[in-house]
């Protein structure tokens, strides 16, 4: 599969969603900016794919980047999902410009919610919408010291 075709549309991923659940697909979702790809988000998103058969994954555009983080993000949306889409652990990536993934989740459905271990389960943006329809709200330990924050300022004081 090209990397391509798993960047998907909010039109395309009920369509795709479905086709995983008739296969018997447990769909785990989980969301984030992924500015600079790095250690923990590789680990986090592996990590989170083995609580399920798929993985979609939420990835917040340009605009709401910047809302979130003043001056990020560094790399542009496109050039974010096609390098999330290369992760093998990763089936779906899937754009929002919302403060929170929480239109996504509906559409989505999962069987597993998902977040580092930095959030509480109760203040994972979704977590009642996927716990009222039987699934779980999970988190994943943290690999400690990787962010792109801290990166980003690695960077400066070598400059």
């Amino acid at each position: 599969m090209w990397t391509k075709d798993k960047i998907l549309s909010r039109e395309q991923l009920p369509a795709t969603v479905a086709g995983w659940r008739e296969q018997g697909r447990k769909v785990v979702f989980t969301n984030g900016c992924f500015d600079l790809l790095h250690l923990g988000h590789v680990d986090y998103l592996e990590q989170a794919r083995h609580l399920g058969d798929a993985l979609v994954v939420g990835l917040n555009t340009d605009t709401s980047v910047g809302a979130l983080k003043p001056g990020r993000p560094i790399q542009d949306e496109d050039a974010r999902a096609r390098i999330l889409a290369a992760l093998a652990f990763v089936d779906a990536v899937v754009l929002f410009g919302e403060p929170t993934p929480l239109a996504l989740i509906e559409l989505v459905q999962p069987d597993v919610l998902v977040k580092g271990d930095d959030y509480a389960i109760d203040g994972i943006v979704g977590h009642e919408l996927v716990l009222n329809r039987g699934g779980k709200v999970l988190t994943v330990p943290l690999v400690p010291g990787y962010s792109t924050s801290r990166i980003v300022e690695r960077i400066l004081r070598t400059t």
